[in-house]
């Protein structure tokens, strides 16, 4: 496994609640890799998620996570591909909501592999490298 990653916001999800193969998939890329990666995006998704139902030892874990990975930025690089991304599929009429977008144009603009349970979804958007660790 020698590609880098983004974790998708459910992969990420997935992991912190201990799902077996999530986290064997995690280990596994841990023994190879420094870090994971995860969007700017995914980490607002997680933080505010948690900070809605008063999680504090669940925030404390996902922050101090977060601190030995990396947390990549929206940049207008990435902004653009989403957009361009954005106009391709409204015009296919197969539309993405626009944090997904936002996410898989982080994933294309770094050449990172998606990792997500949504593989069906991410799929329509040109260019992008998928993978379901939950397989």
């Amino acid at each position: 496994m020698s590609e880098l990653v983004l974790l998708d916001t459910d992969i990420l999800s997935m992991f912190f609640r201990g799902d077996p193969s999530v986290v064997s998939r995690m280990e596994e890329y841990a023994s190879d890799h420094e870090k994971v990666y995860l969007s700017i995006i995914t980490y607002y998704e997680v933080l505010s998620g948690l900070r809605h139902i008063g999680a504090g030892r669940q925030i404390e874990l996902f922050l101090e996570f977060c601190f030995l990975n990396e947390v990549l930025p929206l940049t207008l690089e990435s902004a653009s591909i989403a957009a361009t991304n954005y106009a391709y599929l409204r015009k296919l009429g197969t539309p993405l909501d626009d944090m997904d977008l936002l996410i898989a144009s982080i994933a294309i603009e770094n050449d990172l592999t998606l990792i997500t349970h949504n593989v069906k979804h991410f799929s329509r958007i040109p260019g992008i490298k998928l993978q379901d660790w939950k397989e």
